[in-house]
């Protein structure tokens, strides 16, 4: 059987055109070794440690290529200063934090929580950047915003750059910033998401990218979701709730995160600011009712949110509480209902995409 092919394979030196993003080296890894182009989310990583994990992610590939996630979103604070977003949090907030604290009887942190343990700053913004731009990453993916100086020093560099969007009116000015790839992604998707569905959004981001090579993001979960993003003119997918139910990330993963999103379907997702600040989609639980509930303060903006609740997100998992504790997830959750290694979902996807396409030419009528 041939198999799934798409001009960015050729380009970026890839066997398939699935593009696996995840905050675990290991399965980032996995993910480009088994064919496609892993890509490590660092957003919430030291400057430093952004530097040790591309290495690491580099001797489990060799020469293969791989990419790097920041969040870069304006209008953030210029300094590194939890003291300086504290002091702006509304009591209210406050109170309403140490109220879940008291109802789940969660003991403190023993550590800052991975949201607090700096604060999303301009200050530490460059600071990542510099250690990804000084890396030897293949590419530079922009989750929020797109700095053209970023870009271009990455292209400079020999990176390929690229950037999510969800919604059409972001299609030039991620071209205008120099941006190589587009990822289109619908409202489906998982973690920081836009209001568009998939199927609505990527015919019209296509059309605007022109010759700009554009990923599918968002609902995609199998192999005919594959197929369908190449009916639709993207060249390839971008899959982030596919690999949480990998065995290679279940090291990265809560256990009890895991039993969650096996009983999870499309339907026991939603999208909640309590998070971040920003909408963001993950699974149902107890966290997100409880911020739906008619006495629950408006989340803040990014990155007050972030400092509101960091510490109790990370007290959370540290400590067990069953309840509160929830991962980001897209509605493509519903399609994994066992651990598999990234191997098997990666042959699984390419085997089905493969026969759907050929499947398709029989609808073409003589």
């Amino acid at each position: 059987m041939a198999r799934v092919w798409t001009p960015l394979c050729e380009r970026l030196g890839i066997r398939y055109p699935i593009f696996g993003f995840a905050h675990d080296v290991v399965t980032v890894a996995a993910i480009t070794n088994a064919g496609g182009f892993g890509v490590y989310g660092a957003t919430r990583r030291f400057p430093e440690e952004i530097t040790a994990e591309l290495a690491a992610i580099r001797a489990l590939v060799g020469d293969k290529p791989f990419g790097v996630d920041l969040v870069l979103p304006p209008g953030m604070p210029e300094h590194n200063s939890r003291a300086a977003i504290e002091a702006e949090i509304p009591q209210a907030h406050k109170d309403f934090v140490q109220g879940l604290v008291d109802k789940y009887q969660v003991p403190e942190a023993s550590e800052p929580g991975m949201r607090t343990r700096f604060i999303r700053s301009t200050e530490i913004e460059q600071a990542q950047l510099r250690a990804v731009l000084d890396s030897d990453v293949d590419m530079f993916a922009c989750g929020i915003g797109a700095p053209p100086d970023a870009v271009a020093e990455a292209k400079h560099k020999g990176k390929t750059t690229l950037a999510l969007i969800g919604s059409p009116h972001h299609v030039q000015r991620s071209i205008q910033a120099g941006v190589e790839i587009l990822v289109a992604q619908g409202y489906d998707a998982g973690a920081h998401t836009g209001p568009i569905g998939t199927y609505s959004l990527v015919p019209q981001i296509v059309d605007a990218a022109g010759d700009i090579p554009v990923l599918v993001a968002g609902g995609v979960a199998t192999g005919r979701h594959i197929a369908a993003a190449l009916a639709m003119g993207a060249q390839g997918v971008w899959m982030g709730t596919a690999w949480l139910l990998s065995e290679e990330h279940q090291g990265h993963m809560h256990p009890v995160n895991t039993r969650k999103l096996l009983a999870a379907g499309s339907g026991d997702t939603v999208i909640t600011r309590s998070e971040s600040g920003k909408t963001f989609r993950q699974v149902r639980t107890a966290w997100s009712q409880e911020w739906e509930a008619e006495d629950a303060p408006a989340p803040l903006k990014m990155p007050y949110q972030d400092v509101l609740v960091g510490d109790l997100l990370g007290a959370i998992e540290e400590h067990d509480i069953e309840p509160l504790i929830h991962s980001g997830a897209g509605q493509s959750i519903g399609y994994f209902g066992a651990v598999k290694p990234v191997q098997q979902i990666m042959d699984e996807l390419v085997d089905e995409a493969s026969a759907t396409l050929a499947k398709q030419s029989s609808f073409l009528q003589p």
